[in-house]
């Protein structure tokens, strides 16, 4: 199971990145480019969506099926270490999850904002060639 998160923070790495190359300021030139090269990888990004809740699921599955050490005389101490490294593992992975779907919808809202406003400053040209 670790390839999936490992592909999974990749994905989101990647998603960061795009929306920060997106949203700083200076980079007009290449600012085309990397919206066209954005636009085509939505698509393709948004297989993150189905695959956050497969991996949401396995974290639920793992979460009810766990052995539990809830009393001290129940486990031994090795037990108790593996169980509470059970729960940060998920705890991390979530947040992993949370942080991809959130990348995606940033990615998207601001893809589409930005290709927005080039078009508004495209008509705005347009209008001022017409006068």
């Amino acid at each position: 199971m670790a390839l999936e998160w490992v592909v999974l923070g990749y994905a989101a790495g990647a998603e960061a990145i795009m929306v920060l190359l997106l949203t700083l300021p200076g980079v007009d030139r290449l600012r085309k480019g990397l919206i066209a090269v954005t636009r085509n990888l939505l698509k393709p990004f948004l297989s993150v969506v189905p695959f956050c809740l497969f991996l949401l699921m396995d974290i639920y599955w793992k979460y009810e099926t766990r052995p539990s050490c809830e009393s001290p005389d129940s486990c031994t101490p090795t037990e108790h270490l593996r169980h509470q490294k059970s729960i940060m593992k998920s705890q991390r992975n979530a947040l992993l999850i949370a942080c991809a779907l959130i990348f995606y919808w940033l990615l998207y809202s601001v893809t589409h904002l930005v290709i927005r406003i080039e078009q508004l400053n495209q008509r705005i040209e347009r209008l001022k060639n017409h006068d």
